[in-house]
């Protein structure tokens, strides 16, 4: 289960009903969180995100836009009693915003709070049944893009097959691995003949803040589903470049030559009250393209 929940669609300030970046990331472990903007815990209550299991808040730059919200999200973990652990991971200079907000404010958590700094692309985080990694992006301040993985699925047990070889309950852990069976008096069957494959793990990746980049290709490479800002339409293309954003067809054309599967866009310029147009642009260039709505889950 890989599924994106979009609470903010917008970029710099909420406007014409649209809030600034924040998206929900359901797991099959828990929900994370990417990047908090300006009301996403109001979004959160109005889509019915249940708060206890968002375990994992990561963000991607220290722009308001893209974390605003968070101080607000953590107190009301806090005046809610929350009992499990939350880590949150981006810039290192982030920590220092969090302490000096709960010092002045005297503010202390009733649960384990855990900042991970991003220094360096790479692993962010394994669970049980996904992988975080991070990667720059190119824009005006330092800033992060994620990927998240879902692990390989265990192999099927054909029962019928299995029943056939007479083969033991015991063994089935180790055939939904892939190995082999090994009989009792040497012999092998080979696993296809036991088991089916699963369903084949899915790819998430979210390009945050960015010029158009063509380094993003191979990191983003065959991701299922890839989100990238596109903050500006095609006509303000020369706009895009001097403020370190993309356009629709910029962000289309990286979908495109990274092979994705889907592309979703968003971060759109708060000057824009009708946004259908980016959509329209993206297609011509990648026609898998679906606009990031508020409100909306989007399967991987």
């Amino acid at each position: 289960m890989l599924a994106v929940t979009i609470l903010g669609n917008n970029s710099a300030i909420p406007a014409f009903g649209r809030h600034p970046t924040a998206q929900i990331i359901t797991t099959a472990d828990d929900l994370l969180m990417f990047d908090c903007g300006e009301g996403s815990q109001i979004q959160i209550l109005n889509y019915r995100i249940k708060r206890s299991r968002i375990n994992h808040i990561f963000i991607s730059h220290l722009h308001g836009d893209h974390y605003f919200g968070l101080i607000g999200l953590l107190n009301s973990f806090a005046l809610l009693g929350r009992i499990q652990p939350l880590h949150v991971y981006g810039p290192a200079a982030l920590i220092e915003v969090i302490n000096l907000q709960f010092r002045i404010s005297n503010t202390s958590l009733p649960f384990s709070f855990t900042f991970h700094a991003i220094e360096k692309a790479g692993l962010l985080l394994d669970a049980k049944s996904y992988r975080v990694e991070c990667f720059p992006t190119q824009h005006r301040i330092e800033c992060w893009g994620f990927l998240v993985r879902e692990k390989r699925h265990p192999r099927k047990i054909n029962v019928e097959k299995t029943s056939f070889y007479d083969i033991p309950t015991s063994a089935f852990p180790g055939l939904q691995e892939g190995e082999d069976f090994v009989t009792n008096v040497g012999g092998m069957i080979k696993n296809e003949l036991l088991t089916d494959e699963n369903v084949k793990p899915k790819s998430y990746a979210f390009c945050a803040d960015t010029i158009y980049d063509e380094a993003l290709v191979p990191i983003v490479q065959n991701a299922d589903l890839i989100y990238h800002e596109s903050t500006y339409p095609a006509a303000l293309t020369e706009k895009a470049t001097e403020r370190f954003h993309s356009t629709s067809k910029q962000a289309a054309t990286i979908a495109l030559k990274a092979n994705a599967g889907r592309l979703l866009i968003g971060h759109f310029s708060a000057k824009f009250e009708v946004i259908e147009q980016f959509g329209t642009e993206a297609r011509e260039v990648f026609p898998n393209t679906e606009l990031a709505t508020e409100g909306v889950t989007y399967l991987v």
